[in-house]
């Protein structure tokens, strides 16, 4: 059984730790868009930073791994679960860089 948006949101705010809010929404194509927004850091609009970018990266990796990278840059001393998967989220961005295929493919 597949697990609700509610519950799918309730998990990655888990993992995103205190700072996040979460948001999964559902687009055009019936995919799931995972929103991450710091409630710390705001952006030129005075908007909250946010890991949501146009286009179709916005899964659940694709954003944790922008939401990681933002702790790790912003806020070093933070403590969040996916911190642990830091490594990960390197190298997907370094295999993304370079145009090649990850190891699962």
């Amino acid at each position: 059984m597949t697990a609700s948006r509610s519950a799918r949101g309730r998990r990655a705010a888990t993992q995103a730790g205190p700072l996040a809010r979460v948001k999964v929404d559902v687009d055009a194509a019936d995919q799931l868009v995972y929103k991450i927004s710091c409630t710390a850091c705001t952006v030129r609009s005075g908007k909250p930073w946010s890991a949501y970018r146009p286009g179709e990266d916005n899964g659940y990796l694709g954003t944790m791994d922008r939401w990681t990278f933002h702790l790790v840059e912003k806020h070093p001393d933070s403590d969040a679960p996916c911190l642990a998967f830091l490594g990960e989220a390197q190298q997907r961005l370094h295999e993304r860089r370079e145009g090649g295929t990850t190891a699962d493919e």
